[in-house]
């Protein structure tokens, strides 16, 4: 009799268990890839992402975020991001940061339109009159003649602005320059401009490769790419 109860739950339980085998082979595989493959592998996986898809995988679990989070993944994104970059941005490259905040900050300054002092002195200008200009002075202008290197402009600390020797259009005479900027509610901004002595303000824009320009109906700056300076260029904390 013990016997074949024994027999009988025994039969049942391999019915489970086949019950059970079939239903798993219907559903999809639920195991964290992070489990079976280990922080290695897992570093190589997610090494073929692009960066919005990295940046997606920081907020799967606290464990996924340690291992995406590595600057093994993300000092290879900050390359191909600043690759083509006509600037790199001073904060992004501040000694101790992770690469992952580099990469953040970088995109965040990126997208800033508002000029600092420290971009204006950062960087060396092209400048040239615009087609505006009266034809006298577009006669002394290399880029409009091509007879020669375009002119450069140079920004100073002290609010100075100055010119290369031998600068037909300069002429040496005293130059300043100041930042205009009016905030409205909420930190937005209404106005912003540079304005050099008297003449009309110059409206500031950013291109996408990050280098910017200055430009007025007479006059247009242009920042000459340097992302080669070492220790990047522009302002030490996020503008917003």
């Amino acid at each position: 009799m013990e016997e074949g109860l024994a027999l009988v739950v025994e039969r049942k339980g391999k019915k489970r268990k086949r019950k059970k085998m079939r239903e798993d082979r219907g559903r999809p595989f639920c195991q964290d890839p992070l489990d079976v493959l280990g922080r290695d592998l897992m570093l190589r996986v997610l090494n073929n992402l692009d960066a919005r898809s990295l940046a997606l995988c920081l907020v799967v679990s606290r464990t996924w975020n340690r291992v995406a989070s590595s600057d093994l993944l993300w000092t290879s994104k900050c390359e191909e991001l600043w690759c083509g970059k006509a600037h790199i941005p001073r904060l992004s490259l501040v000694q101790g940061i992770s690469k992952l905040d580099a990469y953040s900050l970088s995109v965040m300054d990126g997208k800033r339109n508002r000029i600092m002092r420290d971009d204006l002195c950062d960087h060396v200008w092209e400048f040239h009159f615009t087609k505006a200009a009266p034809e006298y002075w577009r006669n002394l202008d290399p880029y409009w003649k091509g007879n020669g290197p375009p002119m450069h402009r140079y920004f100073h600390p002290d609010g100075s602005q100055t010119a290369d020797p031998g600068d037909k259009v300069w002429g040496g005479h005293e130059s300043c320059y100041s930042i205009v900027t009016s905030i409205i509610g909420e930190g937005k901004i209404r106005e912003h401009y540079v304005r050099i002595n008297r003449w009309r303000p110059l409206a500031v824009s950013r291109k996408q490769d990050w280098s910017w320009e200055m430009t007025n109906n007479l006059f247009c700056y242009s920042s000459i790419p340097d992302a080669y300076k070492e220790g990047g260029t522009g302002p030490l904390f996020l503008v917003m």
